[in-house]
């Protein structure tokens, strides 16, 4: 039930989801022709949204990147290096690391809504966050991720 929370949530306030707005067959499209590339793209998209929400809450680095730059501009290695030496010797697959993807990952979603919007909206996914198992919460950013992914190999 809650595995869609968040999802449901974003949408029952009309959010589209960027990754929703390609039709289903562009997206399989997309999936078969550059499945490879989209596998090797999944853990940097979810690394760069854990570092990004990360630094956000954290001020880890003074740069205030986005997570398009994140993915496309920096160099894996230096961006796995950030989200490591920002989670104080946290493992990206702990809770802490898990939220901060989910809250990067929805960031990215949201992006171009108005202001109050985009708050009321995040405020939502924060509180969605706060209801899930961890399983589920792993759920939702595994299909937050592969969405966004998809979004990238336009």
């Amino acid at each position: 039930m809650w595995g869609k929370l968040i999802v449901c949530c974003l949408l029952c306030v009309g959010m589209p989801l960027k990754a929703e707005e390609i039709a289903p067959e562009h997206q399989q499209w997309l999936k078969d022709k550059f499945s490879q590339q989209h596998e090797k793209l999944i853990p940097v998209v979810a690394v760069a949204d854990m570092f990004f929400a990360c630094n956000q809450a954290r001020k880890f680095d003074k740069e205030n990147y986005t997570v398009r730059a994140l993915v496309t501009e920096m160099d894996r290695n230096e961006l796995a290096l950030k989200l490591s030496d920002c989670l104080k010797g946290e493992s990206p697959k702990s809770d802490t690391a898990l939220n901060f993807g989910l809250i990067g990952c929805f960031h990215e979603q949201l992006q171009g809504l108005p202001q109050e919007e985009f708050e009321l909206k995040q405020k939502l996914v924060r509180q969605a966050i706060a209801k899930l198992s961890k399983v589920e919460r792993q759920k939702s950013f595994t299909q937050c991720v592969t969405d966004q992914a998809i979004a990238y190999l336009k």
